[in-house]
């Protein structure tokens, strides 16, 4: 009798079990759709609107995130049961930033998310407001005493792209401007401060402003900084600077025992300078690093001994002094 007993009540434990995995199961599968097909349909430099196809399964709110990139500030808010919003916090002009939605029910069950979206908002509210394709396939070509050696391929704009901004992120918090060319590569210098992993990206630039989606990015691990070469060293001078020109002079010292025959001396510019002529020696640019070689009269530099370059160019948002030197592949001490 009390073993009937125990085997009912057993049937009966079973039974709510399985009845309670059954409600389980149907609750997960009754969560909403994800919603399709993310798009903008409205953008300015301080607001984006995105719109999207409704879930399924009997959504009752949507909750919008974005993250604007290279930091580590995100936004969320739950919009209602709609398929279209507007945000305005964190949107600034030539902001990139990647939205996704979720759909939730009355049961609080959520969806996964949409389709991620990445938009990149306009430098202005006229004009040209069209951003330049991203800049493609960016990789690392080599390191050397001038630096890191960066190439990608080109971006096109719908009415004129003047050029590429280059910089460096810590990979959580901070973006550092590092240069501008008008090609497709430039030479990143290593600055002294730079230890462990270090990232690099690209964004093109036109003629209005605008900035493009960046591009990937490309990484490399930096050593801690050795002891200057004492056989050099560089004393780099503005001697003068007017809005979008510059002359600079540049002191190279025999500091070793030995005379050098025959000289490169390349010098990484610590902004966007763009060197149009020089004296005392040749010189070629690319990216922030200047190459000047000798001329056949200063070729020799006895111990001890220096001679002193001059370079003229102009800016766009940076004239900052040299940041690295090196003659003949070696680095020297900057003065």
């Amino acid at each position: 009798m009390h073993t009937h007993r125990f085997r009912a009540f057993l049937a009966v434990l079973l039974s709510t079990g399985s009845l309670l995995l059954v409600a389980d199961r149907a609750a997960a599968a009754a969560a909403p759709s994800a919603p399709a097909n993310l798009h903008v349909t409205a953008i300015s430099p301080t607001s984006v609107t995105v719109a999207w196809t409704a879930s399924t399964g009997d959504p009752v709110d949507y909750s919008l995130t974005y993250w604007p990139a290279f930091g580590d500030v995100g936004y969320g808010q739950r919009v209602g049961n709609v398929t279209t919003a507007t945000v305005t916090s964190g949107i600034y002009p030539n902001s990139q930033i990647q939205f996704n939605v979720q759909a939730i029910d009355a049961d609080g069950h959520s969806s996964t998310a949409s389709n991620a979206l990445v938009v990149v908002t306009p430098a202005n509210t006229t004009g040209d407001m069209t951003a330049p394709t991203a800049p493609g396939n960016l990789t690392l070509t080599g390191v050397d005493p001038a630096g890191a050696q960066l190439a990608w391929t080109a971006s096109t704009d719908d009415v004129e792209l003047t050029g590429y901004y280059v910089y460096l992120f810590d990979g959580w918090y901070v973006s550092r401007y590092l240069g501008n060319t008008t090609g497709t590569s430039f030479t990143a210098p290593i600055l002294s401060t730079q230890t462990g992993m270090i990232r690099y990206y690209v964004r093109a630039h036109d003629a209005a402003g605008n900035l493009s989606i960046a591009s990937n990015q490309v990484s490399m691990t930096a050593t801690p900084p050795t002891t200057p070469a004492t056989q050099c060293k560089v004393a780099y001078k503005t001697t003068s600077d007017w809005p979008g020109g510059f002359v600079a002079e540049v002191t190279l010292t025999n500091t070793g025992t030995t005379a050098v025959n025959g000289w490169s001396l390349a010098v990484s510019l610590g902004g966007d300078q763009r060197v149009t002529s020089s004296w005392a020696a040749k010189w070629v640019q690319s990216g922030s690093t200047v190459t000047l070689t000798s001329e056949t009269w200063n070729a020799t530099i006895q111990p001890g001994a220096a001679i002193t370059l001059g370079l003229v160019g102009t800016y766009a948002r940076s004239n900052a002094p040299a940041t690295a030197a090196a003659l003949n592949g070696a680095g020297c001490a900057l003065a």
